[in-house]
């Protein structure tokens, strides 16, 4: 069934003819037209030819980014298949390049970093002495005998020092992963137990919401239980001294040095180690919620590619850009961010809480740094509409400019964006704005589909599949469908595909997640619809998808209804199993002051009737203290379902909330 109302919407944003000429994109097609004799006269056409002449494609990515190695590649994509059952092939083979290297291609004295904290604490870093504290961290770790393989841990905030870490370690072939301080013990434990880090880079504590936490009894805990460390390295990120625990010095672990302490302030140079396309240069993690997080294993080559593609091409990013991600380093955002060193741009890191001292703070650090793209969250777009903050707009007389002159793009993600965000976002914060409304995930430490700087913004529509990502909306037959809901599939390999998971030496569970439903096609697990447009709306996890009387209806159909009610701060979809079908349970969590009362009740459900369908209507609407959240920020609906059937609920610690669980727990109105 065609989706009508997608064709007859008009644009929320048209790029000019002035920013499609000056884009990087423009620049690409020269320079296919130049170098490869290929013409294109639309975005589809280009993306066709990408997702057909698979190596064609990433060959011209190579070679428009002018990837630096030191051996090049004998064939794009090669014959072997490294795992049984995984359709990913080799790419590049022959190639041998280093992942830090080129995120450090330039040493001149534009600003890399701007280190902020919630506190307001600033500092800045040029790229020439980026460089030059990557080359004294780089020494000191292979003073302490890291070496290609091992793999060096971040427990860590989002500060400079966590960048330069992560290029010191890969910058000799060592592969680096890292969580955020708000990660509790056993999260990770759960985590770094499972690959061995010989070092770990840690800080004294770290500050949230105008609260100091100490991490030093933490890791009083962790360390003895990582039994491969050698070496710990503590940022003194709260406090000037490192303060002494005596557990810290014991046991096979090589005690724990403070960060001024360990670096070696005599190198200037660093001996970049080259290695092979594939090459592994982060582990990242499933979320966790439901058993111990799997560890996926990102190569070098790919991650540097599919990032510069989405940064350079996708974001229109460029040398002269400031770009701003709210994330850690426990989200794969963190190490897409960290690619914009590749491009040359100017990274703003920030560490805390979004929303102190108010949900203005972001808004107006990105005016004060100039920041001309802005990364950050539906809920947080939610939580600033429901504030009534108006970020683009002056606030009193002696304010001579319009605020945020600079911002020319918005970046979204973390879960899907809804009309009402979109429209919020032209009314509120700039009309001339690219709205990216962007998706794929920790899996592919990328994107399947995200923006274009050179193609119109329809309001709840992510604007087009990615280059080289053959996306395609299957029902569950295989048979790809337009202007309905299917399963979100992706036909083509790409090289941004894990090289393997961790612990899994014959690639069963690698096969397991993504090759199972359909063999040999990628099934991501999101439900998506490709509208007649080409755009993409996404409706939450397939897992979740709700199913009552054999419908399938996606969580975030109603999310976005339910968002638009002002007396609704949050809220839960989720199906519970109920007299041999499905029925919809909704938990709102009402603003301060309100009660979920019959009125608001009926409000609620005439909202989702009026804007959906009558299968869309929740059969309890029921108040709920909180909804959990993954540290990441998404919403945890698989562990409440789990839950309310009376199923364990396990590794609590990748909840950024676990306490709010129990408000579900033997819920009395679930019973009738």
């Amino acid at each position: 069934m065609i989706n009508v109302a997608a064709i007859m919407v008009s644009p929320l944003w048209t790029p000019t003819a002035e920013r499609v000429e000056k884009s990087n994109f423009t620049s690409y097609l020269q320079f296919l037209d130049k170098e490869k004799n290929l013409k294109f006269r639309s975005y589809a056409e280009l993306h066709h030819w990408s997702v057909i002449e698979t190596a064609p494609f990433w060959e011209s990515l190579w070679q428009f980014f002018k990837i630096e190695a030191s051996t090049p590649y004998r064939q794009v994509i090669g014959e072997k298949r490294p795992l049984k059952g995984v359709p990913r092939p080799e790419w590049f083979p022959g190639a041998r390049l280093n992942f830090a290297q080129n995120l450090l291609r330039y040493r001149d004295d534009q600003i890399a970093l701007i280190a902020i904290k919630e506190s307001g604490e600033r500092k800045t870093i040029t790229y020439k002495e980026l460089y030059q504290k990557v080359a004294r961290c780089a020494s000191a770790l292979k003073k302490a005998g890291v070496k290609t393989g091992d793999r060096v841990a971040g427990y860590v905030p989002n500060c400079a020092e966590s960048i330069v870490a992560m290029l010191a370690a890969t910058s000799l072939g060592a592969i680096w992963s890292s969580c955020s301080p708000d990660f509790g013990v056993q999260g990770v434990l759960d985590r770094f137990q499972q690959i061995g880090p010989k070092v770990l880079f840690t800080v004294d504590g770290y500050t949230y919401n105008g609260k100091r936490h100490d991490l030093m009894a933490r890791l009083e805990t962790i360390i003895p239980k990582l039994s491969s460390l050698q070496k710990t390295i503590v940022i003194p990120f709260v406090g000037e001294k490192i303060p002494l625990h005596p557990p810290l010095t014991k046991g096979g672990t090589g005690g724990f040095v403070s960060w001024n302490e360990f670096i070696d302030n005599k190198a200037v140079e660093i001996d970049f180690t080259p290695l092979p396309f594939d090459h592994p240069v982060y582990i990242l993690y499933s979320s966790g919620t439901t058993g111990k997080p799997k560890c996926l294993v990102h190569g070098a080559g790919g991650t540097l590619l599919q990032h510069l593609k989405e940064l350079a091409l996708h974001t229109d990013l460029k040398r002269e850009d400031t770009i701003f991600f709210f994330t850690t380093c426990g989200w794969m955002m963190w190490n897409w961010l960290v690619s914009s060193m590749a491009v040359g741009a100017t990274i703003v890191c920030y560490d805390g809480s979004p929303s102190f001292p108010n949900l203005d703070a972001l808004w107006q650090m990105a005016d004060q740094e100039k920041i001309t793209i802005f990364g950050t969250s539906p809920k947080f777009l939610t939580a600033c509409q429901q504030a009534g903050i108006t970020p683009g707009k002056s606030k009193g007389v002696r304010l001579r400019r319009t605020p945020l002159q600079k911002l020319k793009t918005l970046l979204s993600t973390g879960s899907p964006l809804s009309v009402e965000n979109f429209e919020w976002v032209y009314q509120n914060i700039k009309k001339d704005l690219l709205l990216a409304s962007i998706s794929g995930g920790t899996d592919i430490i990328s994107c399947f589909m995200l923006g274009n700087p050179c193609l119109p913004v329809y309001a709840g529509e992510i604007q087009c599949p990615g280059l080289g990502m053959k996306v395609e909306a299957w029902d569950e037959n295989g048979k790809g469908v337009i202007g309905q809901k299917g399963e979100l599939v992706c036909t083509a390999p790409f090289p941004s595909m894990p090289v393997f998971f961790w612990n899994d030496p014959d690639g069963k569970k690698y096969q397991g997640a993504y090759f199972e439903k359909f063999p040999g096609v990628w099934h991501h697990g999101d439900f998506i619809e490709v509208t007649p447009q080409k755009g993409i709306i996404v409706y939450g996890r397939s897992d979740a998808t709700l199913n009552p009387g054999g419908v399938r209806i996606g969580t975030a159909e109603i999310y976005r209804q339910v968002e638009t009610i002002p007396e609704v701060a949050d809220s839960l979809v989720i199906g519970q199993r109920w007299q041999n079908d499905v029925r919809i349970i909704l938990f709102v969590v009402p603003v301060q002051g309100v009660q979920l009362d019959d009125p608001l009740k009926e409000k609620i459900r005439k909202t989702i009737r009026e804007t959906t369908t009558p299968r869309h209507l929740p059969a309890k609407i029921i108040a709920v203290r909180g909804v959990p959240y993954t540290i990441s920020g998404k919403k945890v609906e698989l562990a409440v379902t789990r839950l309310i059937h009376g199923e364990p609920v396990t590794n609590t610690e990748a909840l950024a909330n676990p306490e709010i669980l129990e408000g579900y727990r033997n819920c009395p109105e679930l019973q009738s």
